[in-house]
C-alpha cells in the first residue's frame, strides 16, 4: 500500500438542474480523524453522509470542507404588494393639494420600499434531492483527488524518511566501529579507573567492593545493547514503510524508541568520538521524528 501524508488540497465543481455547487477540500495534521464542513443554509442533508465517505477514505487528518451552492437560471417572481400600494396611493391622495409638489410618477411610486416584491421562485423537491446526490457523489471525486495529493506527499516523505534510516544506521555502525568501543581499549579505561580509585584512598580497598566497581565500569562502557535495540528499530521503520499504509503512529513510536535509545548512547559514552557520533546520532532521530509527524 502506498503511503499518504496528512497535508491535502483539492477542488471540483459541478452542476445538477438550476443548482451549480462547488467543493473546496484542504487537509493537515492531526492525531486522528477530524472532518469540519460549512455549509450552506438548509443543505444539512448532505452532512451525514459525505463525513461517512470522508471517514472510508482517510484515516487521520484534520479535514476543512467548504461548500457554496447556487441557483442559476430561475427566473425571479416579481408581484406587486397590493396593500402597500394602496396604502401609498391613499396617502398621495390625501396630500394633493396640501404639499406644493410635482405629481407622483409611477417609477417613484414603484421604487418606494415594499411597493415591489423580487422573490426567488419555489424549489422543486424532486430536483433539490437530485442535487443533494449530485453534490455528495461530487464530494466522493473532490476526496479522490485530495487522497492523489496526499498520497503524492507520502511518496516524498517515505523516500526522505528512508534516508533518515540509512543516515541513523550508518551512524550505528560508525560508533559500533570507534576505536573507544575496542576491548583493549575498553579493558584499558577499566584499569585506569581502578588505579584512580586505588590512588584516591589511602585504605585497602575492599577486594569484593573494587570488582563491583570495575563491573559497573564495565557495563556502563557497554553500548552493545543499545546498538543492538537501534539496529532493531530502524529494521522494524524500514519494513513498515515498504508495506506502506496508515503507518504514522507506528513510525512517531518507533521515533520515540530511537529517540530513547540515543539519548542512552550518549549519556554512557566515555569516548570523544563516541560522543560526537550520539549527538549527531539525536540531530537525525530529530528530523525523522518530524517528518513522521506529517505521516497518515
Amino acid at each position: 500500500m502506498a503511503l499518504s501524508s496528512m497535508t491535502g488540497f483539492a477542488r471540483g465543481h459541478g452542476v445538477s438542474g438550476p443548482y451549480a455547487w462547488a467543493w473546496e477540500l484542504k487537509s493537515v495534521n492531526s492525531k486522528g480523524l477530524d472532518v469540519k464542513l460549512r455549509l450552506p443554509p438548509g443543505w444539512d442533508a448532505v452532512d451525514a453522509p459525505v463525513r461517512t465517505r470522508a471517514a472510508e477514505a482517510l484515516s487521520r487528518g484534520s479535514v476543512f470542507g467548504n461548500l457554496t451552492v447556487s441557483r442559476e437560471g430561475v427566473a425571479p417572481t416579481v408581484r406587486v404588494n397590493e396593500p402597500v400600494l394602496a396604502a401609498v396611493l391613499s396617502m398621495i391622495n390625501g396630500l394633493d393639494g396640501r404639499v406644493k409638489a410635482a405629481p407622483a410618477t409611477l417609477d417613484g411610486i414603484l421604487s418606494l420600499k415594499g411597493v415591489i416584491e423580487v422573490s426567488e421562485a419555489e424549489e422543486n423537491e424532486d430536483e433539490r434531492r437530485v442535487a443533494e446526490g449530485a453534490i455528495v457523489q461530487g464530494f466522493g471525486q473532490v476526496l479522490k483527488g485530495l487522497g492523489e495529493m496526499r498520497r503524492h506527499e507520502g511518496d516524498a516523505l517515505g523516500r526522505i524518511l528512508a534516508a533518515r534510516l540509512d543516515e541513523i544506521a550508518t551512524l550505528a555502525g560508525r560508533a559500533e566501529a570507534t576505536p573507544g568501543r575496542k576491548a583493549e581499549a575498553i579493558r584499558a579505561r577499566l584499569a585506569e579507573q581502578v588505579e584512580a580509585l586505588l590512588d584516591a584512598s589511602a585504605k585497602r580497598l575492599d577486594p569484593d567492593r573494587l570488582h563491583q566497581e570495575a563491573i559497573l565500569m564495565a557495563t556502563k562502557a557497554d553500548i552493545r545493547e543499545e546498538l543492538d535495540r537501534l539496529t532493531a528499530h530502524v529494521a522494524q521503520a524500514r519494513k513498515l514503510l515498504a508495506d506502506g499504509g496508515s503507518i504514522g503512529r507506528k513510525l512517531d513510536f518507533l521515533s520515540q524508541e530511537l529517540n530513547r535509545e540515543s539519548n542512552t548512547l550518549c549519556a554512557m559514552a566515555n569516548d570523544v568520538e563516541l560522543t560526537n557520533i550520539g549527538l549527531e546520532l539525536k540531530s537525525v532521530v530529530e528530523q525523522f521524528r518530524e517528518q513522521v509527524q506529517n505521516l497518515e
